[in-house]
């Protein structure tokens, strides 16, 4: 086991730069995975952590080594990528065991760490398959055993689970997330899908066009977004976003103009510099639409119907409000009317809404200032 320290790290491929100065420290034993949409970087920061891709600039440290300049091999990584890369003449034994043939371990050292592995994974019946022989999750569990089998230091996963199918994929995010508990191991993985990165990680890297946007637990990104690009990016359904001007500031927060005759207090911090007039974003997420009033000083938004989703356990209600603004509500109560074209009357309550400042940045909460005051004491 190992922490992982990035300092300073940026790629060039030609003159086009895809990570732009990262610095990033990942403790001994944590789980973190790198999210972000196409193109922001992720998998490339993921290969020059591995050593597959020359850093243009910067230091990579793993267990407190310099490995900047060293080959795949000798710094202490196992890597498991999208594609199993299975050697499909070997059966399960061998594609497990071949990491191992370079080392000067005996026998019956690897024929040990070979069937532990497999025990762990649960792959004791098939060790004398051939992968064609294998289902999809048991094709990647053979793959992480390869990895698993060499004793890493730090393991690097590159969306694995992006070929399987929905289910697959939820039965091995539960065996990923058992495997760390159990081995204790540093982990870093990349992933585009949401789902994946709140569930699995002890820490999410929200990366946006070569840059760290924000680091911090699943919790803290979804309830405290720094900025626009995190607030939209997490959640597995978009936050809303209604654009808004500054009426009021004051010990109670900030006053914000939604729509003639719609305004709401948000609790925030807005410092000295958010003027009155002021172009500001408000966001709320779509469970924390109501069709019902949550209480006194929530505001009524009256809506125009356009399609309900049916999840089960919840409805997804897609609605249209002032100026043909879309909106999105999350309610795990029947909904009615259910007809395009229908009026509906959403609540907001501004202590469950998040508050952009011009360029983006979000205010901070009230609660938050105050949670973090007293953590400190």
């Amino acid at each position: 086991m190992a922490d992982v320290e990035l300092r300073g790290i940026v790629k060039r491929f030609g003159e086009t730069c895809v990570i732009d100065g990262v610095d990033l420290q990942i403790r001994d034993g944590e789980f973190v995975v790198f999210v972000g949409p196409s193109g922001s970087g992720k998998s490339t920061l993921l290969r020059l952590l591995a050593g597959l891709e020359e850093v243009s600039d910067g230091e990579i440290r793993i267990g407190g080594r310099d490995v900047t300049e060293l080959p795949p091999k000798d710094r202490g990584i196992a890597m498991v990528f999208q594609s199993y890369a299975l050697y499909p003449h070997m059966t399960v034994y061998r594609n497990i065991a071949f990491g191992l043939h370079r080392t000067r371990l005996g026998k019956s050292e690897l024929d040990r760490r070979v069937r532990a592995v497999a025990q762990k994974l649960e792959l004791d019946p098939l060790l004398d398959r051939l992968p064609r022989q294998l289902s999809g999750g048991q094709r990647q569990r053979v793959a992480i055993g390869r990895a698993i089998v060499r004793e890493p230091q730090v393991f690097l996963f590159d969306e694995p689970l992006s070929n399987l199918d929905a289910t697959l994929r939820v039965q091995m995010r539960v065996e990923l997330a058992k495997l760390h508990r159990a081995m204790g191991t540093t982990m870093v993985y990349v992933t585009h899908d949401q789902v994946e990165a709140m569930t699995l990680a002890e820490l999410i890297v929200v990366l946006n066009a070569g840059r760290i946007e924000q680091v911090g637990a699943p919790d803290e990104l979804y309830e405290q977004p720094a900025n626009l690009f995190v607030a939209g990016f997490i959640g597995s359904v978009r936050m809303n976003f209604l654009p808004a001007q500054v009426e009021a500031v004051g010990a109670r927060g900030v006053q914000v103009l939604l729509a003639p005759g719609v305004s709401l207090w948000v609790p925030v911090e807005a410092g000295d510099h958010m003027p009155v007039g002021a172009a500001v974003t408000v966001g709320i997420r779509p469970e924390h639409l109501t069709p019902s009033a949550p209480g006194p000083a929530a505001v009524a938004l009256d809506c125009t119907l356009e399609l309900v989703e049916a999840l089960g356990d919840a409805h997804l209600v897609h609605v249209q409000w002032a100026q043909a603004r879309s909106l999105c509500a999350k309610l795990t109560e029947p909904v009615a009317p259910t007809r395009p074209g229908d009026p509906l009357r959403l609540w907001m309550r501004g202590e469950r809404c998040h508050l952009f400042d011009p360029a983006g940045q979000a205010l901070p909460r009230h609660h938050a200032r105050a949670s973090a005051a007293g953590g400190g004491q």
